[in-house]
């Protein structure tokens, strides 16, 4: 393919992205109102950032708080932390759930996904553990730009009743900004080798563009019909 074609696909893809964006943003008040009205979710998954980053305090921080906004406003009545060791020594889930147990939400309503590595399996891993807990009404609760880049691709994975609730913008100018003390020592992985050094940055896109989760649907599939 030509350079000129792929900038201009490139383009096209940039705008339709920045334009649904837009629209996400501009949706999200009218989502949490509707959320708070319905029925409270059985389980809200919460993807996880490395730990220990100085360029993602902030966010990891923010997503903690916002499931204890959710929780607190009986919007959700548990919650996972998705994540695992990926790039820091540091389970994601399991430093959140530290975080989130710091602030004020019961430890008997938080639960912790390990094994995910990129978003897309925050969302898939996160929403098979809900499942196998006995969850029913599932979403995912995160910031706008990661709702927006989950909800382009949730249809492929056949997640047709998970639902979104994404960050209000409201919430984070008024949201208390000080990082969440905890000892994170339980959380931390012996023997630590980070995704960069295992996956290439290809590789790496293409588990953030969901093909492994696809991958392993299409296994599974195989298996349960009896053509593998």
């Amino acid at each position: 393919m030509k350079r000129s074609n792929i900038k201009y696909l490139l383009l096209v893809f940039l705008i339709t992205a920045l334009t649904f964006q837009g629209c996400i943003i501009i949706q999200t008040p009218v989502i949490y109102e509707e959320a708070k009205k319905g029925v409270p979710y059985d389980v809200i998954i919460v993807p996880g950032v490395p730990y220990k980053d100085a360029g993602m305090a902030d966010i990891m921080n923010f997503r903690v708080r916002w499931a204890k906004h959710l929780y607190e406003e009986g919007i959700a009545k548990n919650v996972i932390f998705s994540g695992g060791a990926v790039y820091t020594p540091y389970v994601e889930g399991k430093i959140m759930a530290l975080m989130g147990e710091e602030i004020g939400i019961p430890a008997e309503h938080i639960f912790v996904e390990d094994k995910a590595e990129h978003s897309t399996e925050n969302m898939y891993y996160g929403y098979l553990l809900a499942k196998k807990l006995g969850f029913n009404r599932i979403a995912v609760a995160s910031d706008q730009y990661q709702s927006f880049m989950l909800h382009e691709v949730y249809e492929r994975f056949k997640l047709y009743d998970l639902e979104f609730v994404p960050m209000k913008v409201s919430f984070m100018r008024e949201v208390d900004k000080t990082p969440i003390a905890i000892n994170p020592e339980s959380a931390k992985v012996k023997n630590f080798v980070a995704l960069t050094e295992r996956q290439s940055f290809a590789d790496r896109f293409k588990g953030t563009r969901g093909k492994y989760v696809q991958e392993q649907i299409r296994l599974t599939e195989e298996r349960q019909s009896g053509t593998r």
